[in-house]
């Protein structure tokens, strides 16, 4: 890891006291200004999650070594800690089928800057966005699917993921179910989207059911991967109130705001370093 002016640390440990006097006096230490500090107690369970960021105000001191003494102060905790270089981009990769809002709103923010992220390809099991793809200059790769060579093409983007040291994958409306082997393997590091109604709308048009039913709200989940399917936990959620005048269309319409808008803001949740996943919840330091 590069020498950078500004590091995020996340750390998660059972609850006890001494630990932010342990952890910001090291740091203090070594000329680093804490810009921004969360921590929450889940006090039902004991844990206790932190996230710092921190600017280096020495030209003596580097992140290296700033990592190479931190267990010594925080040994006794039994902390899982994690030091990240802000000035370097996550990467990540995007998979997708047909539909385009969630692709095109990830690489427009991608494009202003919003998302601090290196988007190493986009995978899809069919090539009508294969356009939108190259024009943004970003590699696309296809891989077809079919009820024969499902674990192959896993297999296929696995190396992809392995060639471009993928640290993130976002399932942007990919409409295709991820083996069980595969989502064990992408374990806290995929992200997908998928419409969430109450009641819950399972199947094809789900906006159509919405409409059939009367619904008042309508939203969107941003969520882990896991073997559960649409049950992973929870990042983000989108919703916007919705009245009877309105036709399956603009319910579908409305649907797709939801859905850039969810996504877009898990990403950049996770891209940032705020959100830790344990059991099938998440805390997310905003």
């Amino acid at each position: 890891m590069r020498d950078s002016k500004e590091f995020i640390l996340k750390a998660t440990c059972d609850a006890s006291s001494g630990i932010l006097a342990a952890v910001t006096s090291y740091l203090a230490s070594l000329s680093c200004y804490i810009s921004e500090l969360h921590q929450f107690d889940d006090e039902e369970n004991g844990n206790f999650f932190m996230r710092a960021v921190c600017r280096i105000e020495s030209e003596d001191v580097e992140l290296e070594m700033i990592q190479e003494g931190f267990e010594a102060q925080v040994s006794h905790f039994n902390m899982d800690w994690q030091f990240f270089d802000s000035a370097t981009p996550m990467k990540v990769l995007i998979m997708v089928s047909k539909f385009d809002h969630c692709l095109k709103d990830l690489l427009y923010r991608h494009e202003n800057g919003e998302l601090p992220m290196e988007v190493t390809a986009v995978v899809s099991n069919h090539k009508d966005l294969r356009p939108i793809v190259e024009r943004a200059g970003i590699r696309f790769i296809w891989l077809p699917l079919n009820s024969d060579n499902k674990s192959r093409q896993e297999a296929a983007l696995m190396e992809v993921i392995t060639e471009t040291q993928t640290e993130l994958v976002v399932l942007a409306r990919y409409m295709q179910i991820l083996s069980d082997d595969l989502c064990q393997k992408l374990q806290g590091k995929a992200i997908n989207i998928h419409h969430s109604f109450l009641p819950g709308f399972k199947g094809a048009k789900p906006y159509h059911q919405a409409h059939a039913r009367g619904v008042k709200l309508i939203g969107a989940t941003a969520h882990y991967v896991t073997t559960d399917l649409d049950e992973g936990p929870i990042i983000q959620q989108s919703v916007q109130p919705v009245g009877h005048t309105y036709s399956p269309e603009r319910l579908v319409a409305v649907g797709r705001d939801t859905e850039t808008i969810a996504l877009a803001q898990a990403v950049r949740l996770h891209l940032e370093h705020r959100v830790f996943m344990y059991g099938n919840k998440t805390v997310v330091f905003q």
